[in-house]
């Protein structure tokens, strides 16, 4: 096992046992990820959440059907990582909304925390990244296309 998967790990048995909880019979569950698909982003990303900036996250609804995933959903966990896949926190899903990019609101991208906070700001980035991960799968991407907005909380550093 790598020093950057270790680190994952660790994390996750430091917070079985802050919240008293047996890694070995617990129920709960992880999935570890970064922001963002540059080293740039995701690093800067991961700082927004561990400042509480940043508390929540968008991702093109067809993707999970493209790869076959299952959506986000409410108490879900997960380890946010750096780019080089180091643990920088533990957090737990709050919520879920499934809308059409041109639905997303102005308090979503406000809670996104990335750039301005504006809606304005959110649109043109995502509608950048969006577009490129849909290019790269040979897929289309418009406005009408559904977007998973999911809002978290930080459960454990």
């Amino acid at each position: 096992m790598t020093k950057v998967h270790e680190s994952v790990e660790s994390m996750w048995m430091d917070y079985m046992k802050a919240i008293e909880e047996d890694v070995s019979t617990t129920k709960k569950s992880y999935t570890a990820w970064h922001f963002c698909n540059n080293e740039k982003d995701a690093d800067e990303l991961a700082e927004l959440v561990l400042r509480g900036i940043k508390r929540a996250t968008a991702s093109m609804h067809m993707l999970y059907e493209y790869e076959n995933e299952d959506v986000p959903k409410v108490g879900n966990h997960s380890i946010i990582t750096d780019w080089d896949g180091a643990a920088k926190c533990i957090i737990k899903t709050t919520n879920i909304d499934i809308v059409p990019f041109k639905d997303v609101s102005e308090e979503f991208a406000a809670t996104e925390g990335e750039g301005d906070g504006s809606l304005e700001y959110w649109r043109k980035g995502h509608w950048k990244f969006f577009t490129e991960e849909a290019e790269e799968l040979g897929l289309q991407y418009d406005e009408n296309l559904l977007v998973v907005c999911e809002e978290f909380e930080v459960v454990y550093e």
